[in-house]
């Protein structure tokens, strides 16, 4: 019997890539998408005649139950959220509102609808923010430095609960950084690649950044919505670290995107005040020893590959026209 899957942020990369995995598997898949949005389909045109977009957003209730009824999912993957941690602190309530409170409003509409189905929530690495201890596992407490840390915390432990007040199958995978060509222009990495090629092809002469010394656990996206995948094939729900367990700071990613393309971060890259953030997290570096043994899941792309393969996308989307 083929598997139903509904996929909120399904436009976003990782809902890309999900998409595009569950497709590959057969699952029927199926889309959340507000009716108002104007948020390009570019990720998935591919392959968006195999997927059913329903209306939906996590801002409202009724809209979700009647997603859920008319889906039916076997499995729900909840990838939708204000999902730049810079803008948090400008739209910390907004922020709340979808990373929060959205999480609950999608457990409810699932709990009154489909509640066999199985649930994964998209949690983060931020929520560690001021780390408690390197590296970071599923036992690691929580501190955050930013609104966007908090809300994910809020959207985490109402997933738990409602795994354990209603016994449902609802799983955390806790995410940490990770990347492609599909990634948004707003985020450091994505910034950088888009920057070297239009350095490259004399669009720009310099890259401004903001803390160059803060390092991140950096992998591709790819790899990770398999982790997501299996978390729901699991008999029992449980909470996983999805990481590469490898550090590598942002000027180390600098240098290998420079390098790619014969140049030299050191004569384009700039450090600009209004790209610091007012609560900094200086390392985030995850343990993914329980997502390696229980799920058999591991990353297949190294760092190295994950830049390079961001700097030829934007060559390429440059060399063309973009």
């Amino acid at each position: 019997m083929t598997k139903r899957a509904l996929i909120t942020g399904l436009t976003g990369q990782d809902g890309s890539y999900l998409a595009e995995l569950l497709v590959e598997k057969d699952y029927e898949v199926w889309g959340l998408m507000r009716r108002s949005s104007s948020e390009s389909t570019e990720r998935i045109d591919d392959f968006i005649d195999s997927v059913r977009i329903v209306g939906g957003d996590l801002l409202d209730q009724t809209s979700l139950l009647d997603a859920i009824e008319e889906s039916q999912p076997d499995e729900v993957y909840n990838l939708a959220a204000q999902s730049f941690v810079h803008d948090s602190w400008t739209e910390p309530v907004y922020t709340a509102d979808v990373d929060a409170l959205g999480v609950t409003r999608l457990l409810e509409a699932m709990r009154r609808v489909k509640p066999d189905a199985r649930f994964y929530q998209a949690s983060s690495s931020e929520m560690f923010g001021k780390v408690h201890e390197t590296p970071q596992t599923e036992k690691t407490p929580f501190h955050p430095r930013s609104p966007y840390g908090v809300a994910k915390i809020y959207g985490y432990y109402i997933a738990v609960n409602y795994r354990e007040s209603y016994d449902m199958h609802a799983s955390n995978g806790i995410l940490f950084n990770h990347e492609s060509p599909r990634r948004g222009i707003e985020f450091v990495t994505r910034k950088i690649t888009d920057g070297v090629a239009r350095i490259a092809t004399g669009r720009a002469t310099e890259l401004a950044l903001g803390n160059l010394d803060s390092k991140r656990d950096w992998g591709f996206a790819g790899d990770y919505v398999e982790a997501m995948w299996l978390m729901l094939q699991q008999d029992a729900p449980d909470d996983y670290v999805v990481s590469t367990d490898e550090a590598h700071s942002v000027r180390e990613f600098c240098e290998i995107a420079f390098a790619r393309v014969g140049l030299d971060c050191e004569e384009y890259v700039v450090q600009d005040p209004r790209f610091m953030r007012p609560a900094e997290v200086d390392i985030l570096l995850g343990d993914s020893s329980k997502a390696r043994r229980v799920l058999g899941w591991e990353p297949k792309v190294s760092f190295r590959e994950l830049v390079e393969m961001m700097v030829d996308a934007d060559m390429e989307r440059y060399s063309t026209g973009g």
